[in-house]
């Protein structure tokens, strides 16, 4: 070619090494390890961690792709729960969040910034350990929204412990109760309001497929969880109902620090993964979004994975 190029490549302007507008680095789009060492209290709060996550207070912007859609969301008030529920709101719809009660400051910030939005805005503390707390909270979400169309059974609970001889029945119970009884005791509860078009959504792990060794009983829930969402997804197609979930990798969430993982291994969280570093939970919104949007409608019985690389649903 003569000296005047006029060929793709020129065309094109392979030489520029500029980014096009909002293109960004996904390695360095958000805070890398080393993190600071931190701890809190079971169940933690996303407003006391350093770096704080960004669930997508600013950044989310909606299209109304759930338009009058009314949704309960638990584990609603921080980490993924928070990020699905701003997202959801800000593609229109009517959003109740369950929280443990300790977890009031986190969830009182999320409903200022739903009802900012112009959305209906509904707080439902409680204890998902307990089966009557759980029937109580689909038909308070069912009134307070005037109906339901999606259910994100969210709310996990994980505790690190390095060997099974140092797990207690207790906790054990605990985390069973809340990873695997909750979602059973309000999925029942909710199916007699959900009509055709309605949407289950579960948040999985990529524990599920890939444990580590201090998480044998978390990882077992979520393989379970994995299992009931493409069951269930069998169950419910012939009444129109859709049932998915989200299998996450490493996020920066309260979870992590308020027991869910050791010292050394919340100070290099996310390291191991093929991007270098933790998610963020504003980084799943859109998935929540896209698995109850009505454009989504064939998709049924799947587990959607975002591990930054590492893991598979």
């Amino acid at each position: 070619m003569d000296g005047n190029e006029t060929g793709p490549a020129a065309r094109h302007g392979s030489g520029n090494t500029e980014n096009a507008p909002g293109l960004r680095d996904p390695r360095t789009k958000y805070p890398q390890p080393p993190y600071k060492s931190q701890s809190q209290p079971w169940p933690g709060l996303a407003r006391d961690m350093d770096p704080p996550p960004d669930h997508g207070e600013t950044s989310y912007r909606g299209s109304g792709r759930l338009a009058g859609r009314k949704a309960l969301i638990t584990g609603g008030d921080s980490g993924i729960g928070r990020a699905a529920a701003i997202a959801y709101a800000r593609e229109g719809a009517d959003v109740a969040i369950n929280y443990f009660p300790t977890e009031e400051p986190d969830a009182g910030d999320l409903i200022a910034l739903i009802k900012a939005e112009g959305r209906k805005a509904i707080a439902l503390p409680g204890d998902l350990r307990d089966e009557a707390f759980c029937r109580t909270l689909v038909a308070d979400a069912v009134a307070g929204l005037g109906g339901l169309d999606i259910l994100v059974s969210n709310a996990a609970r994980q505790q690190a412990c390095e060997s099974i001889l140092d797990l207690s029945s207790e906790e054990f119970d605990a985390t069973m109760k809340t990873n695997i009884y909750a979602p059973y005791w309000l999925i029942k509860a909710a199916l007699p309001h959900l009509k055709p078009g309605a949407v289950i959504i579960g948040t999985t792990s990529e524990q599920a497929t890939d444990p580590t060794p201090e998480l044998y009983h978390y990882a077992q829930t979520k393989a379970a969880t994995s299992n009931y969402v493409r069951s269930l997804a069998k169950q419910l197609a012939p009444r129109g109902i859709r049932v998915n979930g989200v299998a996450p990798g490493p996020i920066w969430t309260p979870l992590q620090v308020s027991g869910g993982a050791t010292q050394e291994k919340l100070m290099h969280f996310g390291k191991e993964t093929p991007l270098g570093r933790a998610g963020q939970p504003v980084e799943l919104a859109g998935i929540y979004v896209q698995l109850a949007a009505d454009d989504g409608s064939f998709a049924t019985g799947q587990i959607y994975g975002s591990s930054g690389g590492g893991g598979f649903p």
